[in-house]
């Protein structure tokens, strides 16, 4: 509920193991409309006549929820319910020209459009569902069994509210309103935000509460007899702290301390009676942000209690940029005299992103996200101080996983790719474009969409589906990497392969597996197997006529390739060879133009290196550089011969133990005679 953004409990997925050859797009499941709300997901949850399973529910604009499965695409919905099942005969989702702001959110009809909420304690999903009937528009909330998706006895809640003020009543109408910011469950609680359906109408501010025992609803108006001040945030949802306030935002309209509440955070208590407003900040420039539609218009974060003189923190960014660091225990209210800054209240960082996302704690940190960058700001003793930044094209909301202060991995939607970053460093770790042949391709997803990460499992709704991305299943070597053997031999230790599939922690039995060095001339005992009930498959393999290091894929369809680095070396010496500096010509006393080169070597014409290669010249009185020489890395025995004094033709013998010899003939001149 304090809307951290982090999910400190993931162990599967680190910065090593997410990039593009082994983490990518697992599986799609249809659905039947824009999913606006984020998914939510559960582990192992009992499945009426379905045994258990991990489950992600979805909920869409058509009014339609599903649970699925999380780990395998190959499995229908576990369940489908219509909500409007549970409406009279013959209502719809509500068509977007009764609603407009179709150019604003690109909907075609709103159904479902916030997060539902999951109540553990008792397997119940609420959600809150527009539908059209008799041309009028209702807002209903529902409760559904998670193991089945039925409806609880006594729900659907009919929403309807009105408050009064200055004597005057004041009624939610149902037509201008919508509920976008994702529900929040607290103290026995649920809370939905209402406002404009995505551009500015007859809408006001709403927050509404509902009893989950009895079903009670009470409501609080943000700006009673105004417009606008809608609770909007971006699609994130209201926030609550350990004390069970109620934290949210409001977008532009009329600021009345109090009372008409735009542009504000506030911050709401409850009792069995009544929503009342606790407390509230406003900006200074609240007027300015107004008429500029840079409102406030994201979820307030509950931070972790600080050790410096304010303990109990909230944070937030303004549409234009602006991060506040506020008091939960004096929020600060209007400064009416402040001009520049708002100096009553924490903290105050002016235009740090364009278009705010909200923020998300982690490791003493906390992270902004705007249009077009993400940055860290370093939290000590409850003050924020700037860090790294990384720019990129336009974000939305983003979430952090992490294995407790460690393997923190930020992850976000990119226009239409998911977006994978470090969390320490903000290098690029992954994104669903990378891979050939569009083998991760996110499909189009809705207003604002983002993420949600468990279990090593990314989960994205779009305009018609939920996609799941994971860590693939992989081809592992098992046994015989890192070998070394000579050419033409078979290595000792066959190569060993496992299918194996991450979700399960298994191998997986039936997989073809082809082994290949990409035709570098090697040969293998079983080029293509079929792994065993252990997913395991094997093949010796024979090294290459020519000496080096050889990789050695094992790969599948739809699995990432296991890869042997094996080591051929050369055999045993063959042959000698001359390789250059023959039938050259000098005067006496001095050195041939180039070196004699000779090469050891075995069948294969690998070069043999440490060999001892002895030269004479058979008494014709020269000397050579170095004799007797050493081959080299490439079986290459190389000296310089300088001529003696007596001119003719030299023959040079090179020799080495158990080779035949090479011959060199060289000419020697005398000088010429001086005139």
């Amino acid at each position: 509920n304090s809307r951290s953004g982090a999910n400190i409990t993931e162990v599967g997925l680190t910065p090593s193991n997410v990039n593009v050859n082994g983490f990518g797009k697992l599986f799609t499941q249809p659905v039947d409309g824009y999913i606006v709300g984020h998914p939510l997901y559960l582990p192992n949850v009992s499945i009426s006549g379905a045994g258990i399973h991990n489950v992600v529910y979805v909920a869409t604009m058509n009014d339609s929820v599903y649970a699925f499965d999380a780990n395998s695409g190959t499995i229908p919905a576990l369940w489908t319910t219509s909500l409007l099942t549970y409406s009279p005969a013959g209502a719809t989702p509500v068509p977007i020209s009764v609603k407009g702001c179709q150019s604003t959110v690109g909907w075609t009809q709103t159904g479902v459009i916030s997060t539902p909420v999951i109540d553990q304690a008792t397997n119940t999903i609420y959600l809150l569902a527009e539908t059209y009937e008799s041309s009028k528009v209702v807002h209903r909330l529902h409760a559904l069994d998670i193991t089945n998706g039925v409806e609880k006895v006594g729900w659907p809640v009919t929403i309807a509210a009105s408050v009064t003020y200055n004597g005057q009543q004041y009624t939610f109408v149902d037509t201008h309103q919508m509920n976008r910011p994702g529900l929040l469950l607290s103290n026995g609680y649920v809370y939905a935000g209402f406002g404009a359906p995505g551009c500015n109408g007859s809408d006001q501010g709403w927050v509404m509460s509902f009893n989950t025992s009895n079903r009670e609803q009470y409501a609080f108006d943000l700006e009673p007899g105004g417009r606008f001040a809608s609770v909007w945030q971006k699609g994130a949802g209201l926030s609550a702290d350990s004390q069970g306030y109620v934290y949210g935002e409001s977008g532009e309209g009329t600021m009345v301390s109090g009372v008409d509440l735009a542009i504000t955070v506030f911050k709401l208590a409850q009792n069995s009676t009544s929503l009342t407003l606790a407390d509230w900040f406003t900006p200074w420039n609240w007027s300015a942000l107004s008429d500029n539609d840079e409102d406030l218009n994201n979820a307030v974060v509950i931070l972790p209690d600080q050790s410096g003189p304010v303990p109990h923190e909230a944070v937030t960014v303004a549409k234009e940029g602006t991060i506040y660091v506020l008091n939960r225990d004096s929020m600060g209210k209007l400064c009416s005299t402040c001009s520049g800054s708002d100096t009553q209240i924490v903290q105050e960082i002016p235009l740090v992103a364009t278009m705010g996302f909200t923020p998300v704690v982690w490791n003493n940190s906390v992270y902004i996200s705007g249009s077009h960058n993400i940055q860290i700001y370093s939290l000590s003793n409850g003050l924020l101080t700037a860090g790294k930044t990384h720019v990129v094209g336009s974000l939305t909301h983003p979430v952090i996983t992490a294995n407790g202060s460690s393997n923190g991995i930020v992850w976000l939607i990119n226009g239409n790719h998911l977006l994978a970053l470090d969390a320490l460093t903000l290098a690029q770790l992954y994104t669903s474009n990378q891979a050939a042949n569009g083998r991760d391709t996110l499909p189009t997803s809705a207003h604002f969409a983002s993420p949600i990460v468990a279990d090593a499992k990314v989960m994205i709704g779009t305009q018609n589906s939920l996609v799941v991305y994971g860590l693939l299943s992989t081809i592992k070597s098992v046994a015989g990497d890192q070998q070394t053997a000579t050419v033409k031999t078979v290595l000792p230790t066959a190569l060993q392969a496992q299918a194996y599939d991450p979700g399960t922690g298994t191998g997986v039995s039936g997989v073809t597996v082809t082994f290949s060095d990409s035709g570098k001339g090697g040969t293998f005992g079983n080029p293509t197997g079929v792994t065993d009930s252990n997913g395991m498959v094997s093949s010796t393999y024979t090294l290459p006529s020519k000496t080096g290091t050889y990789t050695v894929t094992a790969s599948a369809t739809s699995y990432g390739p296991a890869t042997f680095k094996e080591s051929a070396v050369a055999g045993p010496a063959t042959g000698l060879s001359l390789l250059s500096g023959n039938n050259q010509t000098t005067t006496i006393g001095k050195a041939l133009p180039s070196p004699l080169v000779v090469k050891v070597h075995d069948v294969y014409s690998n070069g043999i290196a440490g060999v001892s290669v002895t030269f004479t010249d058979g008494g014709a009185g020269g000397k050579f550089s170095a004799n007797p020489a050493i081959t080299d890395s490439l079986g290459k025995a190389s000296v310089t011969y300088t001529a003696g004094n007596t001119p003719g033709t030299v023959s040079i013998i090179a020799s080495a133990p158990g080779l035949h010899t090479v011959a060199f003939t060289e000419t020697v001149t005398a000088n010429p005679t001086a005139h």
